[in-house]
């Protein structure tokens, strides 16, 4: 089997594991949900419902635009949460679910995750 299709399917596999706890919570919250790469990091608010994406945020925003020297880091991480999060609670949202995707719960994505509840967000 190729090395490239396994990981593939391991990411996949982790990503859903991840989706599944939070459908099964049986507790309906918006789905703040979280990409990163090498060079910039995602987040955006997911209504599952009417699959529509309420709010969104990422290093590329215009808002963040030169308040970091790179967009992969903890810092930008960080920024990026505190935006998302202002974003989320100026929409009277305050209560949401965390959906990591298939990274791990630390580094940038944890970095991320603070700067949301610091701007008061729940999950």
């Amino acid at each position: 089997m190729n090395a490239q299709k396994t990981n593939e399917a391991r990411a996949f596999r982790r990503k859903m594991h991840v989706r599944n706890r939070i459908r099964a919570s049986r507790a309906y919250k918006p789905r703040l949900s979280v990409f990163k790469t090498s060079r910039h990091v995602y987040a955006q608010l997911i209504d599952d419902r009417t699959q529509k994406t309420l709010a969104a945020a990422s290093t590329m925003s215009a808002e963040l635009k030169g308040k970091f020297k790179h967009g992969g880091n903890i810092e930008a991480a960080k920024l990026v949460g505190e935006l998302i999060g202002k974003k989320i609670a100026d929409a009277g949202i305050k209560e949401i679910a965390f959906d990591r995707g298939p990274f791990k719960y630390h580094g940038c994505i944890k970095a991320l995750a603070d700067g949301a509840r610091s701007a008061g967000l729940k999950f």
